[in-house]
């Protein structure tokens, strides 16, 4: 879990794309903060501190309005097409004793037998949904695949999860498996080398017909 972070918040007034750009160019991320039945605020957050926040993995922020200190979820991030700046965020407000489902990413441990022998690693689940309690979300779930034998597979329901920390996923998802390399079929034989059987029926028929000619 990541150590709490705290983000300064500024209320905005106005929207639309050009007060956003021009939030930005001061340094700052548009957003809004909503949820607990409260009203749907605009706000504004230092660019700097929150990529900060995000990198440290953090999931729940304390936010501080005006001096009043409140939770909030960081529920979705809208990234530049490049993936490099943020450009807006959305915070949902939750509570200390709240237990709330988000979306967390998978961190594979080990190394698995099955590779070493000749597999191949194939992870079809890279993130998983699960409830957790507010004040508690893992920054991943990790997987120890040191035991992962060559056509063996492990799945949500055989994950072991942090305490307090419930999976969401489909229990019969594949997290990670080990199979076998992919091996092409032979070629198939040529036509030609299957053509002197095939013309010596052609022969004996024409041999045929000569004889009854010449009979």
């Amino acid at each position: 879990m990541a150590e709490a972070v705290m983000l300064v918040t500024e209320a905005r007034s106005g929207r639309g794309s050009q007060i956003a750009k021009r939030l930005r160019k001061q340094g700052r991320i548009p957003g809004v903060l909503y949820g607990h039945k409260e009203a749907t605020v605009s706000v504004s957050l230092a660019r700097d501190a929150l990529h900060k926040a995000i990198r440290q993995g953090a999931r729940v922020v304390d936010l501080d309005a005006e001096g009043k200190i409140q939770k909030a979820l960081i529920r979705e991030i809208q990234w530049d097409h490049i993936g490099h700046d943020i450009l807006h965020v959305d915070l949902a407000r939750v509570s200390a004793d709240e237990r709330i489902v988000v979306t967390v990413p998978i961190e594979l441990r080990g190394v698995a037998p099955g590779v070493t022998g000749g597999g191949l690693l194939d992870q079809p689940l890279h993130t998983m949904s699960v409830e957790c309690p507010a004040i508690a979300v893992p920054e991943s779930i990790r997987v120890n695949i040191s035991e992962l034998q060559l056509e063996a597979a492990i799945k949500v329901r055989d994950l072991v999860m942090p305490e307090g920390v419930k999976a969401m996923s489909d229990p019969d998802a594949i997290v990670v498996h080990v199979t076998l390399p992919h091996v092409e079929a032979e070629a198939p034989v040529a036509a030609a080398a299957a053509a002197p059987e095939s013309a010596e029926p052609e022969v004996i028929g024409r041999q045929k017909a000569e004889k009854e000619e010449g009979e």
